[in-house]
């Protein structure tokens, strides 16, 4: 199957806690990573979480660890790809186009908006 999200896809958090309790429904981001064996999307500044981390050196001597803000994945699911039209969350289709190429037609999938139709 398809992916429908992808890595650089514009997408919003479409359940979880609201933004006045502290939560990122409603939020966009872009998508930095997606991890396809877990149903999961790694989403720029959504699900920042808090991480510890065990003190060391880098190779330059300067100490690093401490308490980190890192993103955390998302599955799939919480999320939907916003339309480039609307700036609002649509679902994804795929659809055939022809594109002409050294002068002979080939069929190209692409992913498009379901709201507006316009190609992501």
């Amino acid at each position: 199957m398809a992916a429908k999200i992808k890595k650089g896809d514009l997408v919003q958090v479409i359940t979880g806690a609201k933004q006045e309790r502290g939560g990122d429904r409603g939020k966009q981001g872009k998508v930095l990573k997606v991890f396809p064996d877990a149903n999961r999307v790694l989403v720029e500044g959504i699900n920042r979480v808090t991480k510890h981390v065990k003190a060391g050196q880098n190779s330059s001597g300067a100490a690093t660890g401490g308490i980190e803000v890192v993103e955390a994945p998302l599955h799939v699911s919480n999320v939907a790809v916003v339309d480039p039209e609307t700036k609002k969350p649509t679902r994804v289709g795929f659809r055939e186009e022809t594109v002409e190429k050294d002068g002979e037609k080939k069929a190209v999938r692409v992913r498009y908006a379901k709201a507006s139709g316009k190609a992501l």
